[in-house]
């Protein structure tokens, strides 16, 4: 008997270790809201984020890897303001996954917590890739991310309550670190007022709005449609009496009309991240916008 309980006692010290308490399983939907996840969780949190910084959101496959991931997640944090319209409702549906759904608290969306901009009065699919809801491209205004972040620490507190005080702890944490941050970044961004750009895309529409950058025109002439050739020379004869100080776009963005553009008014490209992840300095939500604002300034010669 005493050899048995030897044995016994030798396979459960083989056995694995799990956690008393295992984090709680986190699907977001962009990398943005998923570093927020990650700052204000910490490690009662495992995220999972699927899309990456150099991938379009509107445009992703509801893959069975990424099925099985919605399968099991606890949490489900997007964007919303039918930025994944496209794929997030059959992403949910295959996933049959009843705490994630719309409706169910574990299913949080970032722009029910934001007044967004350019809400349209009318949809027209002639009119491009319009946002019923307004443009939801909100996260490149840190003062839309604070918000959020107040909204989805009492997410998490709330789906799981045992921790609340915890995640309470690092929203409070994140907030003083976060206003500090903006407070930096609007003096260092003081010289950035007022100067002309040329867009890429209606994604930064939250960015200048925030800098007090001066838009000129857009490459794309209507959200998400390619510019054509007529549109292209249509720009270059606009800008030519009052040329833009740079013409930005995103990592994600394919180079090409903008480094058209820029040769014929010698203007510079400015590549920013728009996502965490879209650059290497670019490596958490701090980091999206110092690289950001380093990236402007120094086009702009400050």
């Amino acid at each position: 008997m005493t050899r048995l309980i030897r044995i016994l006692c030798l396979a459960l010290a083989l056995l694995p270790v799990l956690p008393a308490e295992a984090a709680i399983k986190v699907l977001a939907t962009t990398a943005d809201w998923g570093a927020l996840v990650a700052e204000l969780g910490g490690e009662q949190v495992n995220v999972y984020t699927a899309t990456s910084a150099l991938q379009d959101v509107h445009s992703v496959d509801a893959k069975p890897s990424l099925v099985a991931r919605a399968r099991t997640a606890d949490l489900l944090v997007a964007n919303g303001a039918d930025l994944e319209a496209g794929w997030l409702p059959v992403l949910l549906q295959e996933s049959g996954n009843p705490r994630i759904q719309a409706g169910a608290p574990g299913h949080f969306e970032a722009s029910s917590a934001l007044r967004l901009l350019e809400v349209p009065t009318a949809v027209d699919r002639s009119m491009g890739d319009i946002h019923a809801f307004g443009n939801p491209h909100a996260h490149l205004d840190p003062r839309n991310v604070a918000t959020v972040a107040k909204a989805l620490t009492e997410r998490l507190a709330a789906i799981d309550a045992p921790h609340a005080a915890y995640y309470r702890s690092r929203g409070a944490d994140f907030q003083s670190r976060w206003q500090q941050a903006m407070a930096r970044w609007s003096e260092q961004a003081k010289p950035l007022r007022g100067v002309p750009v040329v867009v890429m895309h209606r994604d930064q529409v939250y960015l200048v709005n925030w800098l007090g950058l001066q838009e000129l025109a857009a490459i794309e002439p209507k959200p998400g449609v390619p510019p054509s050739a007529g549109h292209l020379a249509g720009l270059v004869t606009k800008l030519a009496a009052s040329p833009p100080r740079m013409i930005l776009r995103n990592a994600y963005n394919n180079p090409r009309a903008a480094e058209w553009l820029s040769e014929r008014i010698h203007a510079p490209v400015v590549t920013l991240p728009f996502s965490v992840g879209g650059t290497a300095e670019a490596a958490d939500l701090f980091g999206l916008f110092d690289d950001t604002l380093q990236r402007l300034l120094a086009a702009a010669g400050r």
